[in-house]
């Protein structure tokens, strides 16, 4: 199928984006990557009046760090920030690229245009989550910034204004001894999670539990916080007996749906076990040093 008609736009400023937001308000989409909106608006799962494409605003584009934070601008190419050096100051994100679709599709989507678009089977929100990211917003009255436990809202839908645009993620870089893992169950190698999980611990000398993030994907209609399990980690030294436990702790607050490719009690099941998994390399990396 071919999508319905519609008017297209190639600003070539942020500025001029906005502008043309506020002119066309819900009637209008940005395009990205187009890896999620091109099939959507190809299978006339959603129409847009107004097309206004991205891909010629270079601001957009880079990534830099600066003042303990990974700043990934929103139209960075995920293909180019998975082979981009500054990337490994972020261990979840360079690890979680790659589990994005094939390659093909990581040449085109974009770091911006994924957390943006919401979908809670996504890698990269459950990364801007569980680290604290900051989320910079351009709009009419300039840029704000949004910490990214306040920007998503449900399937497909976060704070942004129908004439404000994601620009940038600032990721916090952690320092000291940390351990990273992101683990996932997908059907097939480059499909969307069924279950998922990103972890990151920061540990003392003796082996105790300084710091703790973690966040499921695939368990709810957004990007989930495992606070409870955080708290129940920062000032432990769990031994591998412990993690079972917690990691059941873990899915307290989620709340899976049932569909055609897993029940709601698999994906809490498999999401607990992910997330023992995912402790336990996370702790032996840290430990480790």
């Amino acid at each position: 199928m071919k999508p319905a008609k519609f008017e297209y736009h190639a600003p070539e400023s942020t500025a001029d984006v906005v502008a043309l937001l506020a002119e066309h308000g819900d009637d209008a989409k940005v395009l990205a990557g187009g890896q999620s909106l091109v099939p959507m608006l190809n299978m006339r799962l959603t129409r847009f009046e107004h097309i206004i494409d991205l891909n010629r605003v270079d601001e957009l584009r880079g990534i830099e760090r600066s003042n303990g934070a990974l700043t990934v601008k929103a139209m960075t190419r995920q293909g180019v920030a998975e082979h981009a050096p500054e990337v490994a100051a972020v261990p979840l994100l360079a690890q979680a690229i790659p589990n994005i679709g094939h390659f093909q599709i990581r040449n085109r989507g974009t770091v911006g245009g994924s957390i943006a678009h919401a979908d809670p089977a996504s890698e990269l929100p459950a990364v801007a989550l569980a680290l604290d990211a900051e989320l910079e917003i351009a709009g009419p009255a300039g840029t704000r910034r949004v910490p990214a436990s306040e920007f998503f809202v449900g399937t497909w839908t976060t704070t942004l204004a129908d004439d404000e645009i994601l620009a940038a993620v600032h990721f916090p870089v952690w320092t000291g001894q940390t351990g990273f893992v992101v683990d996932e169950v997908a059907r097939r190698s480059g499909d969307f999670a069924l279950v998922g999980v990103v972890c990151g611990v920061e540990v003392d000398g003796s082996g105790t539990i300084t710091r703790a993030a973690l966040a499921h994907f695939g368990m709810g209609p957004t990007p989930v916080r495992a606070r409870q399990a955080e708290a129940a980690l920062v000032g432990s030294n769990p031994t591998a007996s412990d993690l079972t436990e917690l990691a059941h702790l873990t899915v307290a607050d989620c709340n899976p749906s049932a569909d055609v490719h897993a029940s709601a009690d698999y994906r809490a099941h498999v999401g607990a076990h992910l997330a023992e998994r995912a402790l336990d390399r996370a702790l032996g990396d840290a430990r480790r040093g």
